[in-house]
């Protein structure tokens, strides 16, 4: 076993980079996170989490105890038309707290540091050098020094170095779409509690979830629609939002309630899914690997998904056998890539679909979306039993993997 004084490094503070490294800490490694700014800093301020990453947090010792609101999932029309009703096993929503936690992105960051032990998060740490030498990596830090680990973990993100030191660049997919989101504690007339609703209109996308914070209840909300990802954002993101909300029920009152510091916008983007991640003693997690759009509501799921599992698969190996290691890693891959590719895939097709589709192709899509069961099978079927698959995958524990 390698010594405490070379902890697998894992680049990035995000979601990934955290769960990975409490995972591995769980799993008997020592591990620490270099992170390139002051602080670990959530990138967006609304969230939502299937059962699978709040139980591999639960696993990291990630006190998930009222870390959102547990809601009931429906896809519908603007008119309120249900297409898909995704229908949680109801053993699943009573072990998990609900089938869709609706959170804030700031309070699972809290949860996730707090659970981080004193050092193992070193920021204003910058990697700008990465070498595999067979036995170990070598890394050189922006102030010039060097360091080794017996394994890299990148977890930095869409724009990863480790993944263009491995793989080569690669170009960003422009979903040519964006989201206005916010959230409010108000009481707003009309809103579902316990509710996940996400809406349609011929070209607009505009939903509401039940949210928790700090004992709290309220809501998130959002807003997505095509765009010319170079143009210049609204200039008055609630007012813009506010605009394409209308005819969507209580929807115009939450986004009248939302103060515009509780207002955000992302430009979509990802990139096209690598057929492998690892490479020798370095791998890839969380955006790293598979950046996605939010309309699989499940990337930093997927990147909590990765550190469980990574964690899981190095449980016992010597970190000084290098064919060890790089079984483990193609192990990873197998496990992760499947998976991980079909959300990415399906959140991009689903985009396309609801904001890209010809004009005169749409009432003829909204057609089939409310008289055939064509969304309830693909969506809301086939999203619990592989929530169910995913969560039999884990096991009981990253020390108790699934036979």
């Amino acid at each position: 076993m390698h010594t405490p004084e070379q902890p697998i490094v894992v680049l990035g503070g995000g979601p990934a980079g955290m769960a990975t490294a409490l995972s591995l800490m769980t799993a008997g490694h020592s591990a620490v996170i270099y992170e390139r700014y002051p602080q670990a800093r959530p990138a967006g301020n609304i969230l939502n989490l299937w059962p699978p990453p709040i139980k591999a947090l639960a696993a990291m010792g990630v006190d998930t105890h009222d870390l959102g609101a547990p809601c009931h999932s429906t896809f519908r029309s603007a008119s309120g038309h249900v297409r898909a009703d995704i229908r949680i096993p109801s053993e699943v929503i009573r072990q998990y707290g609900g089938g869709f936690i609706g959170m804030l992105r700031p309070d699972l960051y809290r949860r996730m540091l707090a659970a981080l032990p004193e050092g193992m998060l070193r920021v204003d740490t910058e990697v700008t050098g990465i070498a595999d030498r067979g036995d170990h990596v070598e890394l050189t830090l922006k102030d010039g020094s060097r360091t080794t680990t017996p394994l890299l973990v990148g977890a930095d993100g869409i724009d990863s170095i480790v993944r263009a030191r491995l793989w080569g660049a690669s170009p960003k997919r422009e979903h040519r779409l964006h989201i206005i989101g916010g959230y409010t504690f108000a009481e707003v007339p009309g809103t579902e509690k316990g509710e996940a609703i996400i809406s349609h209109n011929r070209t607009v996308q505009g939903s509401y979830t039940a949210i928790r914070s700090d004992g709290r209840d309220g809501y998130q909300w959002w807003t997505l629609e095509a765009c010319d990802p170079d143009a210049a954002a609204p200039a008055d993101l609630r007012a813009h939002a506010l605009r394409l909300s209308q005819g969507f029920g209580p929807l115009p009152a939450l986004i009248e309630a939302t103060p515009d510091a509780h207002v955000q916008r992302w430009v979509i983007r990802d990139r096209v899914p690598l057929k492998r991640w690892s490479k020798g003693r370095i791998t890839l997690a969380g955006d790293a690997a598979h950046a996605t759009s939010p309309y699989a509501a499940y990337g930093a799921g997927m990147s909590i998904g990765d550190g469980y599992f990574l964690g899981q698969l190095l449980a016992g190996v010597d970190l000084a056998d290098t064919a060890a290691v790089r079984a483990v890693l193609d192990r990873y891959d197998a496990l992760r890539i499947p998976h991980t590719t079909a959300q990415v895939q399906q959140a991009y097709i689903l985009g396309r679909m609801f904001h890209h589709a010809p004009a005169l192709l749409r009432p003829l899509r909204d057609a089939v979306l409310d008289h055939t069961p064509m969304l309830q099978k693909q969506v809301g079927e086939r999203s619990p039993r592989e929530i169910v698959e995913q969560l039999d995958e884990m096991g009981a524990g990253i020390l108790s993997p699934a036979r």
